[in-house]
């Protein structure tokens, strides 16, 4: 009897040739360092099983598969994605099945519209501060996270530029095939 799970079942079937046991402890491990670092576990899991399929898509069915969880779990998961704009959701051709997908540009998408929600901390902040007097302890402690959030805004806008500089000269495959192709 196999002992294949449904994800080392799905890759078998399409002859990558991968070591599916390699991919599925990537997967948890990748999941396991961002639930470490604040993302919820479920969402965690669905997105690393995203990033390492080749075509960053799959369907609620093939999720639950691939992650051996419940049907609930990835809906909740993909919900909380879909929210924080790393995951959309599209139809498979002539299906009513959802299909999720990363974004692509994945991390630079995310990191960018962190933009807006230190524009919105700064902004409170600077009130609050304010609010609290500036010469307050509270106050004062305020006001120099709220230059925090402004001066790490400022050095993201030119950092995100220089990615995009810097990206054009790597020599990665694309999901399309080698870069240049």
């Amino acid at each position: 009897m196999s002992s294949e799970t449904g994800e080392q079942a799905r890759q078998a079937e399409a002859g990558d040739g991968r070591d599916a046991e390699a991919v599925s402890r990537f997967v948890e491990r990748f999941a396991s360092e961002m639930t470490e670092a604040g993302m919820q576990r479920m969402a965690s899991r669905v997105f690393a099983a995203l990033l390492a399929d080749d075509d960053a898509s799959m369907t609620s069915a093939e999720l639950a598969l691939a992650l051996q969880i419940s049907p609930a779990a990835v809906s909740g998961a993909v919900s909380y994605l879909t929210q924080v704009s790393m995951v959309g959701r599209e139809r498979d051709p002539g299906s009513r099945r959802d299909r999720y997908r990363l974004h692509n540009e994945i991390w630079y998408t995310t990191f960018a519209s962190r933009d807006q929600v230190l524009t919105r901390w700064e902004r409170t902040l600077k009130e609050g501060a304010r609010t609290l007097g500036e010469h307050t302890p509270a106050g004062a402690r305020i006001a120099e996270t709220a230059a925090f959030f402004e001066f790490l805004q400022s050095e993201l806008e030119g950092l995100m530029g220089r990615w995009q500089e810097h990206r054009k000269t790597l020599d990665l495959p694309t999901a399309a095939g080698p870069a240049g192709a």
